[in-house]
């Protein structure tokens, strides 16, 4: 309690501390933006390939080969197997997983085959960081703090995975949505009621968008993943910084379309979740100081 005290009156100290929480936290968040995934599709395997042997259709000779290759699939969690170089599959040691220093150590390669490791990970050490401390400026060393944080730590966590694979998984969308009630069911960010309306209003705002858009062309414009995130935001934030973030977002989202656009020649899918979370972000920090400059201009 004492130095919890002496963080709250000390914001140098604080920043520092949580500067350096943000990059051990950052690094975690690597290896949830890489295996989160890996175990998604492990548990869908499992499940297909249960609901298969469940079916009365399906004699047990066509899908006992397919429960023996899933059955097969080594297991994964967010702490096993070991981290491993994917090239040469060395056995990644503590020292050489220091967030940030160890990768300027080893110049950005594997200790033993020498081959690049991506500039995502230190990147993604170096913005939780970053963000750690703007959040503990902002807000303070507090609970409103510190449950900032964790919106902010799982919102990088499914910026990277919407980046890999265009998913955003209910395992971290669901439960970030029941935090952001919880925690504004004491009036931490908004009302209980601004609180349910966002939730609300953040879901139907761009499923009614997307269905529309889909009667016209008949194209799916959106994964609903998107209308759940939005959702949290809205959990989080309430109903009025729905229109900012949704601004902010569809100018960033334009503008790296329209760049990949010109780069691929042809429009494809890509992800959006990335650019509601960065809104998202922005919001939290500065989204009532953007209102009230915005809303001055016409006073």
């Amino acid at each position: 309690m004492q130095f919890l005290q002496l963080l709250q009156e000390n914001m140098t100290l604080a920043l520092v501390v949580f500067g350096l929480l943000g990059l051990c936290v950052g690094s975690f968040l690597n290896v949830v933006i890489h295996r989160t995934p890996l175990m998604m599709v492990a548990a869908w395997r499992q499940e297909c390939s249960q609901f298969m042997a469940e079916q009365a259709d399906m004699p047990p000779e066509h899908t006992q080969p397919l429960a023996n290759i899933v059955a097969a699939d080594p297991s994964i969690t967010l702490s096993t197997p070991a981290s491993r170089c994917p090239h040469c599959a060395h056995k990644i040691k503590w020292y050489e997983n220091v967030p940030l220093i160890s990768w300027l150590i080893l110049r950005g390669r594997c200790s033993d085959c020498k081959a690049a490791i991506g500039l995502r990970y230190p990147i993604v050490e170096l913005v939780t960081a970053l963000l750690s401390m703007l959040v503990i400026y902002q807000f303070g060393v507090s609970a409103v703090g510190l449950s900032a944080l964790i919106l902010v730590w799982t919102l990088v966590a499914l910026t990277g995975i919407d980046f890999d694979t265009q998913l955003l998984p209910d395992r971290l969308t669901f439960p970030l949505a029941g935090l952001g009630l919880a925690v504004n069911s004491q009036g931490w960010f908004v009302s209980p009621t601004q609180s349910i309306w966002g939730l609300l209003l953040g879901f139907l705002s761009l499923w009614v968008v997307v269905k529309i858009f889909y009667l016209i062309t008949k194209k799916h414009g959106m994964g609903q993943g998107d209308f759940k995130l939005l959702a949290v935001l809205g959990a989080w934030l309430g109903p009025t910084m729905l229109p900012l973030i949704i601004l902010l977002s569809s100018l960033l989202g334009s503008i790296v379309g329209i760049i990949l656009m010109k780069k691929q020649g042809e429009s494809r899918p890509f992800a959006f979740g990335p650019y509601i979370a960065i809104a998202g972000i922005i919001a939290l920090l500065y989204g009532q100081d953007i209102v009230n400059w915005y809303l001055g201009m016409y006073a």
